[in-house]
């Protein structure tokens, strides 16, 4: 009877593991609905777009083809942005030429990381989760923990399963093979991943779901600075901007 303590065991990573995916859900869901109703009537701007499509990255990208579209920075197919015009439109353009430094050029794939990572990023993620469009960083990476170890325990459940299986003298039930009990938290684990993809899926990205049915609502096109927001680098319709934004971090576009 000895595998009785294995299917505890089993049985106590499922429950922990499940009740703290449930757990971080409820409170995703309590963060979105204390925003209240702040984001009634709001309009989207583009880098508010950029945010909720793509994260600090895709800002910092819209803001580079917005600076070569204005002929204000040239874009190499080599990965190296150099700077025509160092004054900034906006905080973030100057965030993005702040960042190439005073010698006026810089490689594109550290540029990206810096702008992305700057005060003019923080400031519009801090708003964009005060209003509720925006997933804030503690909820994200508490539900993708969480999910990571529900993962883990349906590992364990099938190591101490097939353990508490091929262990000689293990003897149960009549007509109930020792594999069947581990059925139990597998199943338990497995529903909830499957939940958690249909319910809980949509808070793992930038956009909580009331920003998801924002962007829903955009108009769709090609080519503009929108599409860039909404789809990435692939949206862009220069070939030498869009080579040097892909090849500058060593990816294709996005």
């Amino acid at each position: 009877m000895f595998w009785v303590l294995f299917l505890l065991m089993a049985c106590a990573a499922a429950l922990v593991s499940c009740g703290r995916l449930c757990l971080a859900a409820v409170r995703a869901a309590d963060s979105e609905r204390l925003a209240g109703d702040a984001h009634r009537g709001h309009e989207l701007s583009l880098y508010e777009t950029a945010f909720l499509s793509g994260g600090p990255g895709r800002v910092a990208d819209v803001t580079l083809v917005s600076l070569a579209r204005g002929r204000r920075l040239l874009l190499a197919h080599t990965g190296w942005a150099t700077v025509v015009d160092p004054e900034g439109r906006d905080a973030m353009e100057r965030s993005v030429l702040g960042a190439i430094g005073p010698d006026g050029q810089s490689r594109i794939a550290p540029l990206r990381a810096t702008a992305a990572a700057g005060e003019a990023v923080r400031t519009l993620a801090e708003r964009l989760v005060a209003a509720g469009l925006a997933v804030p960083d503690a909820s994200r990476s508490t539900i993708a923990g969480a999910v990571r170890q529900v993962q883990a325990a349906v590992v364990a459940v099938l190591a101490l399963g097939a353990l508490a299986t091929l262990m000689p003298g293990q003897d149960t039930a009549p007509g109930t093979p020792v594999a069947a009990w581990f059925a139990l938290p597998l199943l338990l684990t497995l529903s909830c991943l499957a939940i958690a993809r249909i319910e809980i899926h949509p808070y793992t990205r930038w956009a909580s779901p009331t920003g998801q049915r924002l962007l829903a609502a955009l108009p769709k096109g090609t080519g503009s600075l929108l599409a860039v927001a909404v789809r990435g680098v692939r949206a862009v319709d220069d070939p030498q901007v869009r080579a040097a934004l892909g090849g500058g971090r060593g990816t294709t576009a996005e």
